[in-house]
């Protein structure tokens, strides 16, 4: 995590003041985003684009893959974004750097690591002990996905660095061609990347991340408190599209999340889409509502803690407002 950079840039640079959801003609407001990694983990933000959610509360909403969260706060801090969707440990890492006019978490996307491990070789009886002497890329130090697998790695009793390698010098969207390329004994992946791989015999999925770690504020979506304060009409618009969207895709077929998500994934078939939409259900890796707790705020700062990547701990209310989500829940259950 370039964690100084990031600190240096927010004390820099301010945040254009916004007004409104569409311009003085009507029209939609163009408003980008940017997402940390494109996956099938993030389907109800790609159900709400794909079903009109977001037109319907006037905005024209283009999706910008940053490829870290890094980038992604980076792009947010200097204004080329108005919402990031990261996960949330890159806030925690700006406010331990002492700034006080850092970004807010404005809703919760995912509750629990949406990786996969896949391995060079099948097997029909996996083990943690089978990594023992093996190598695998994990991402890069201070992530989710690298800090997650290290928890999981000590909960199953392997110490990384002296039972397994871990391999934290490859960029999180580069993970996948590089295990292609022969690093690495197993690789972590998100789907459906995932699951294409193991379509077209380049690894085999042993297990499941998220499952192993249990539930933990994994992805959540940010916007400068500038936005907040000179334009909560835009951050409400914002919200209330994804709140429909999570409404609706906790009765959709997963047939219909793939289809409603389709246009985002132009290089997976859409069976292959319906598989994993299916995946992520059925391990309840989809919040609810944006609504973040306590206890999974909590739980999240232990794993941090666990890998040494916590240098102090921050409150829930100083990172979090929940008060777009709570309104509009109101709202919607009238």
């Amino acid at each position: 995590m370039k964690r100084i950079i990031i600190f240096i840039m927010l004390i820099a640079l301010m945040a254009v003041p916004l007004s409104g959801c569409k311009d003085q003609d009507g029209e939609l407001r163009h408003v980008v985003l940017n997402e940390v990694t494109r996956s099938v983990f993030y389907a109800p933000l790609y159900a709400a684009a794909g079903l009109g959610f977001f037109e319907e509360e006037g905005i024209e909403l283009e999706i910008v893959t940053g490829g870290g969260s890094d980038k992604s706060m980076t792009a947010l801090i200097a204004g080329d974004a108005e919402f990031a969707l990261m996960g949330p440990e890159t806030g925690i890492y700006v406010i331990n750097e002492g700034s006080d006019n850092h970004p807010m978490i404005i809703g919760q996307l995912t509750k629990r690591d949406g990786s996969f491990l896949v391995s060079r070789e099948d097997t029909d009886n996996f083990s943690w002990d089978q990594l023992r002497g093996k190598s695998v890329i994990g991402g890069r130090v201070g992530g989710m996905p690298y800090m997650t697998l290290m928890y999981v790695l000590k909960q199953n009793g392997l110490t990384p660095g002296v039972d397994v390698e871990v391999i934290d010098n490859i960029q999180f969207n580069l993970m996948g061609g590089a295990f292609e390329g022969g690093t690495g004994d197993y690789v972590t992946l998100f789907e459906p990347t995932a699951t294409l791989f193991e379509r077209n015999g380049s690894g085999y999925i042993v297990a499941n991340i998220g499952l192993e770690s249990g539930e933990v504020p994994y992805t959540t979506f940010m916007t400068m408190p500038q936005t907040i304060k000179n334009d909560p009409e835009l951050v409400k618009a914002f919200v209330r599209a994804i709140v429909k969207a999570q409404k609706w895709i906790q009765t959709a077929a997963d047939g219909e999340v793939a289809e409603a998500m389709a246009e985002f994934f132009p290089d997976a078939d859409k069976s292959t889409l319906e598989i994993v939409a299916k995946s992520y259900r059925q391990t309840d890796s989809w919040m609810k509502t944006p609504i973040m707790t306590e206890d999974a705020f909590t739980r999240l700062q232990d794993i941090m803690d666990s890998n040494g990547e916590l240098k102090a701990r921050v409150k829930l209310s100083d990172l979090v407002d929940n008060s777009f989500a709570e309104a509009i829940l109101k709202e919607l259950d009238k």
